[in-house]
């Protein structure tokens, strides 16, 4: 789109860096299959790899269908620039692998997706990397885990799987005060309903996998760049300040500017660690977006709906739910989630373990999967599943004990969701 009027998100969802191919006007975005693109002439080839020109080499780095994905959802998002990557999990290593380096810790939630606990706590020791995790209602504590070789904070805007709300700009305040960035991982609230960059957020990641495909078909990840952080200021961010030997002692962020972080992703992390996102999944995705706040009324409205029926029924001891006025996170709905506390949340099932089994047993319109996201209403027993390689200290910590289902309310009717519900409790508890 050109520059102009100042667009509402239901019009950006749909046109946001689309234009008609040039070649033939289709109006849809096409699935450039190809693996390389055809230099105009050997200065043209030499001026793309030595980052002088922007264009396109190899689908490794860029293409033409990826490259409408990024610019949407870095328009939605309200930052500069995006990196589109294969998969959720991706998009974390791709966020974090600018910053880091042997030695180096990143401060995050104990309130995360259960395989982000384990990537974070298990995996990137790999790469002489740590987390340290403390629960982010307490600041204090948040404060007092940043050392000399922090070098990010982490969390999501609204926690899988308890539907948990982040005060994103109180941790973005604790952020900024040691010089550091915040990644938010925003896949649970989408940016119509949470734009975390808004609250001071640096990075913002996204499994597209869920609600942004919408539809269960692909994998996908995303980073997006707030463009606002300064990498040179402390010196303790080199890969985007200092020399870069493989493209002549070029600096990052002297030559890109708040572009250097999204430059730095393609040139170097997709370059070398080479978690693509395919254009064929990306087709699917910008398919999705295209209604995506449209789905995202549903899903709130629905589930609202479900969870205040859920909170009444004896059969369960409580709902997680923080558009509940019980919830204690009730109160930074308004302020960090206005349009709705998204669609995700658990429940505690009265007859614990054996009763969420029979639970998850007994659904119909249900779908029992490892996602969310989806239009369709899914449900998943964590403890014995997403969450079952964690410590019982660690599910407990993430809203996975073992008497607790996790809810992804989709678009059906709700009283056919109620009616569902009701049936499998009665067969699991009575």
């Amino acid at each position: 789109m050109t520059d102009g009027p100042s667009y509402g998100f239901d019009t950006l969802q749909i046109h946001a860096g689309a234009r008609p191919d040039p070649a033939t006007g289709a109006r849809q975005t096409p699935i450039y299959q190809t693996t390389a693109y055809v230099f105009r002439d050997a200065e043209h080839a030499a001026a793309l790899f030595n980052l002088q020109e922007v264009g396109f080499i190899y689908s490794r780095l860029t293409n033409p269908t990826v490259a409408v994905l990024q610019e949407r959802l870095a328009t939605l998002e309200g930052g500069v620039g995006a990196v589109c990557c294969s998969s959720g999990h991706a998009a974390q290593i791709m966020a974090l692998f600018p910053l880091m380096g042997p030695g180096r810790n990143v401060v995050v939630s104990t309130r995360l997706y259960g395989g982000t606990v384990t990537q974070f706590s298990q995996t990137i020791k790999r790469f002489g990397w740590s987390a340290t995790f403390v629960d982010f209602d307490d600041l204090d504590a948040v404060k007092a885990a940043i050392d000399d070789n922090t070098r990010a904070i982490f969390c999501e805007s609204i926690a899988n799987p308890g539907g948990y709300i982040t005060d994103l700009r109180a941790v973005a305040d604790v952020a900024d005060a040691s010089g550091l960035p915040l990644i938010v991982d925003n896949t649970s609230a989408t940016p119509y309903l949470c734009r975390p960059i808004e609250h001071g957020a640096t990075l913002v990641v996204h499994s597209t996998t869920k609600y942004l495909t919408g539809n269960g078909t692909v994998t996908g990840g995303c980073v997006i760049d707030s463009g606002t952080f300064d990498w040179s200021a402390s010196g303790v961010f080199p890969s985007l300040s200092a020399p870069e030997p493989a493209y002549h002692g070029l600096k990052f962020h002297e030559t890109f500017g708040p572009l250097a972080y999204t430059f730095h992703g393609i040139a170097i992390g997709l370059r070398d660690l080479g978690m693509t996102m395919n254009p064929q999944a990306t087709h699917y995705t910008l398919m999705g977006i295209e209604t995506l706040s449209l789905r995202m009324e549903r899903h709130v409205e629905n589930a609202v709906k479900i969870a205040k029926w859920l909170e009444a029924d004896p059969r369960v001891d409580s709902v997680t739910y923080a558009g509940l006025a019980s919830s204690p996170y009730f109160d930074r709905v308004a302020k960090v989630c206005p349009k709705g506390a998204g669609a995700l949340f658990t429940f505690a099932v009265k007859g614990g373990y054996e009763a969420c089994v029979q639970l998850v047993n007994h659904l119909e319109i249900f779908s029992h999967v490892a996602n969310l996201g989806d239009t369709r209403s899914l449900i998943i027993h964590s403890a014995s599943t997403t969450h079952r390689q964690l410590t019982p200290e660690q599910q407990e910590a993430a809203g996975a004990a073992p008497n607790v289902v996790r809810v992804s309310i989709g678009i059906e009717d709700a009283d056919d969701l109620i009616a569902d519900l009701d049936k499998a409790l009665n067969a699991a508890v009575g």
